[in-house]
């Protein structure tokens, strides 16, 4: 009897607790998505370079090593280490007056075998007459010849010699053979110096114009060679690529691949009026080999890659997003074509894309573009 009424108790406890709470109103609870603040921007059509960078080093057209063409001692030097010259510019002399003293001499020995042939004439002359008179045997005239023609080739040679030491006075001036800027000095003044030196005397390097050798893969030879009859513009960067040296065009190409890196050298030259591409300078180059136009351009900045591949995420109207998936075409700086997935005038999210997904609802910054 008491379990009867235990059990009664309990289901008007349970009855009364479901009347309770089935005549409060419902409340409705609304869970409500925070939006992401993004900035966007508009695709656009427009061109957009192709661009192939490589690594290079400033090479000089054309190094000198200067050396003397003569023995003597070396009694005036006339540049300055550093200096830029121009061709023809007298940078040393060397002692002239062993050179002066050789002249003489071959003067001199030039001016005797002069008078002994002058002399050896007459007497051909001479002997002709008597030949033809039957006064004198016919071999005597022609020792005469014979004689006439030893001093005809003496008098040669010497005027060869006197030519030669002429020229040796010549050698005894060193000037630039090249406009350029010298390096350091590397024979002091007074020191006999000879032709067979190796070291020289000082090296100059042309500065103006000046070439980058730098390499690119094989894969980009291609596209180089189908415009290498029109001025490609290459421009020099420092090694950080922050800032531009200089600009100017592609030279030539080489003619062979290295097979063990897969690279081709390529040779670009520059007018480096201020000096700023040195010698053997390690410089990043940029060859603008091509220009694409009416492409679809996008802020390279709105390209996400993912497992999915590569994607933007496009703004909708209702402001949401969508997960696009595109191909990348070409990307020059901060501008990338792409060739398909998205038509001009879409706008796509170029920041805070991190942390949305396809249908997030989004809040645009104040940097939209248009």
């Amino acid at each position: 009897m008491k379990k009867t009424y235990l059990w009664a108790a309990i289901a008007a406890i349970v009855l009364g607790t479901s009347i309770f709470l089935l005549s409060k109103p419902a409340q409705k609870k609304n869970f409500r998505q925070a939006k992401v603040r993004v900035v966007a921007k508009a695709s656009r059509r427009g061109t957009i370079n192709v661009v192939l960078n490589g690594l290079g080093t400033v090479t000089p057209i054309t190094t000198v090593t200067v050396k003397s063409r003569v023995d003597g001692e070396l009694m005036k030097i006339y540049f300055r280490e550093g200096q830029m010259v121009k061709k023809g510019t007298p940078l040393a002399l060397i002692d002239p007056r062993p050179f002066e003293a050789q002249i003489v001499q071959a003067k001199g020995q030039l001016m005797r075998d002069r008078a002994l042939l002058s002399d050896a004439k007459i007497d051909l002359a001479r002997y002709q007459g008597l030949v033809s008179q039957d006064s004198i045997a016919t071999q005597q005239l022609d020792t005469q010849k014979a004689l006439v023609e030893q001093y005809e080739g003496a008098v040669k040679a010497d005027e060869g010699t006197l030519m030669n030491d002429k020229l040796q006075l010549v050698y005894a001036r060193i000037d630039s053979p090249i406009a350029g800027r010298l390096g350091l000095r590397q024979v002091d003044l007074g020191n006999i110096i000879h032709a067979t030196d190796t070291t020289g005397l000082v090296v100059i390097t042309q500065m103006h114009p000046i070439t980058v050798i730098f390499s690119l893969p094989e894969d980009s030879l291609p596209a180089v060679l189908a415009k290498l009859k029109a001025p490609l513009k290459a421009e020099a960067y420092d090694r950080d690529w922050k800032t531009k040296l200089a600009t100017g065009r592609l030279l030539t190409v080489d003619n062979q691949i290295d097979t063990t890196t897969g690279m081709v050298k390529l040779r670009a030259v520059f007018d480096n009026a201020d000096n700023r591409l040195f010698p053997n300078q390690f410089v990043n180059i940029r060859l603008y080999a091509d220009t694409l136009k009416d492409r679809v351009l996008v802020p390279s900045a709105a390209i996400q890659r993912g497992v999915q591949g590569t994607f933007v995420f496009v703004l909708n109207r209702d402001r949401t997003v969508t997960l696009r998936k595109v191909t990348v075409e070409q990307v020059e700086g901060e501008k990338t074509a792409v060739s398909s997935g998205l038509s001009a005038g879409e706008s796509v999210v170029v920041d805070g894309a991190d942390k949305l997904r396809s249908g997030s609802s989004v809040e645009i910054g104040k940097n939209q573009g248009s």
